[in-house]
């Protein structure tokens, strides 16, 4: 049987893999098991019971979803504060700013509106490891349930100013304003819709809006960050300095310089760490990447005096490195920021509000920062229907990959990451032009397919 949870929560169609019945028992489940720590006990020996913090995305599953999660926690004696449509990263912060046990987020993040997903966060707003979520799913259909009766059921309460008080915390991180900065937001028609307009505004940009009118339907259709041609067009029809894409969650940020071209999330990154070098703010003069961050990154660093640790794909890797070291950025070509100092996951306004602060601060357009890095030119091909066990085993492959490397050298790289749930193998080849790339890559995909067909 499939593990519940991926690589960011559980996620599915909705109403047909994920259920009002699968989120009841699954927040049941994550009642169960989250708060048996200390704090919890504390509260009940105070005669208090545990408190979660619900919010969702305004894709219209989510309003059943968030009601059966809900019912789930308060039936199991959980005092629910309904934090409405927020993004992703203003629960994590709600989580830790008001003390709450732990937190759950209905959102399916940059998935087209049939699907949604769970995501749950544990005391502190930070992600759960893997063995937690394991344990959560053991409990489902083996733990016994908690469930009180009378006065010991949960009350559920709307989080009244839990938009306030994160747009106040995201204010408060800003080292520059942004006075005289004209920025276009594309909000994804998603739960950025409210809160990114209202705070790029108060920290004293002039603000023009797209995909901000969410139906529960429209969510990242055509809109965000996987949809960056409309932002470009906006960008320049409106004469802006820069543009700013979220996805439905707001947990990402990707950018768009005046000539409406397309400002990843490494190209934000460099900009980030060196902004933060500068002002001394950059932990140990370190950045946390993946694996598929782009090669331009790593020696723009290196060029700098800045280290760049490697984790695996997924901000969830990217975050338990920088946990375990203290260190301040990380991220994900994708536009996963996450600036430690200020979150416990990505966070796609605080990453537009601190470049935008790096722009003003250093009176430098977009464009103009983004020439930190060269963007080498990189391509990746899906091998279908291989055996992904044996990329690391044969002996003619292995072969061909060093002979890619070797005519690289020191201006490319070849990477093979076998997929961890399917027959299928990507090939990654960066090269200092497109030309090489597209052969070096394609070429290895040929020996995949060859050596490793089913």
């Amino acid at each position: 049987m499939p593990r519940l949870f991926g690589t960011d929560g559980v996620r599915g169609l909705a109403n047909g893999d994920l259920t009002a019945d699968l989120a009841l028992g699954l927040a049941q489940a994550a009642a169960a098991v989250l708060t048996q720590g200390r704090s919890a006990e504390a509260r009940r020996a105070a005669g208090k019971r545990p408190v979660a913090i619900v919010a969702r995305d305004p894709r219209v599953s989510g309003e059943f979803i968030s009601a059966a999660v809900m019912a789930g926690l308060a039936s199991s004696g959980i005092d629910v504060r309904d934090a409405g449509v927020i993004p992703t990263p203003a629960l994590a912060f709600l989580i830790a700013d008001s003390d709450a046990d732990f937190g759950v987020m209905v959102s399916a993040s940059h998935n087209p509106a049939p699907d949604n997903g769970i995501k749950i966060f544990a005391r502190g707003g930070t992600k759960l490891p893997d063995i937690v979520e394991d344990r959560i799913e053991a409990a489902m259909t083996k733990g016994p349930k908690l469930a009180p009766t009378g006065a010991g059921v949960g009350r559920i309460r709307r989080f009244a100013d839990a938009e306030d008080r994160y747009v106040v915390h995201l204010l408060g991180s800003l080292p520059h304003r942004l006075d005289g900065i004209h920025v276009v937001l594309d909000c994804a028609n998603g739960a950025a819709a409210g809160v990114s307009p209202e705070v790029f505004h108060d920290a004293g940009a002039r603000v023009t809006v797209i995909g901000d009118e969410p139906d529960g339907i429209n969510i990242n259709d055509g809109v965000g960050s996987t949809h960056l041609d409309k932002l470009a067009e906006a960008v320049v029809a409106a004469g802006a300095d820069v543009g700013i894409a979220h996805d439905g969650d707001a947990d990402r940020c990707l950018a768009v310089d005046a000539n409406g071209r397309i400002v990843d999330g490494d190209q934000i990154m460099a900009i980030l760490a060196l902004g933060m070098a500068e002002r001394n703010a950059l932990r140990d003069h370190t950045l946390v990447a993946t694996v598929m961050s782009n090669l331009g990154l790593k020696i723009a660093m290196r060029e700098a005096g800045i280290t760049v640790v490697e984790t695996r794909v997924g901000d969830r890797y990217v975050l338990e490195e920088m946990n375990e070291h203290k260190f301040s950025l990380g991220g994900e070509q994708s536009g996963h920021v996450i600036m430690s100092e200020f979150a416990t996951t990505g966070d796609g306004i605080l990453t537009g509000l601190h470049l935008l602060s790096e722009m003003a601060r250093q009176h430098k357009s977009l464009a103009e920062l983004a020439t930190a890095m060269t963007v080498y030119p990189q391509i990746m091909v899906n091998v279908k229907n291989v055996d992904h066990h044996g990329v690391h085993t044969d002996d003619v492959l292995a072969e061909a990959v060093r002979s890619a490397e070797a005519e690289l050298g020191s201006t490319g790289r070849v990477l093979l990451r076998p997929s961890g749930t399917e027959p299928l193998v990507r090939v990654m080849v960066e090269a200092a032009d497109q030309h090489t790339a597209d052969r070096l890559a394609h070429e290895l995909a040929d020996v995949v397919r060859e050596r490793l067909s089913l």
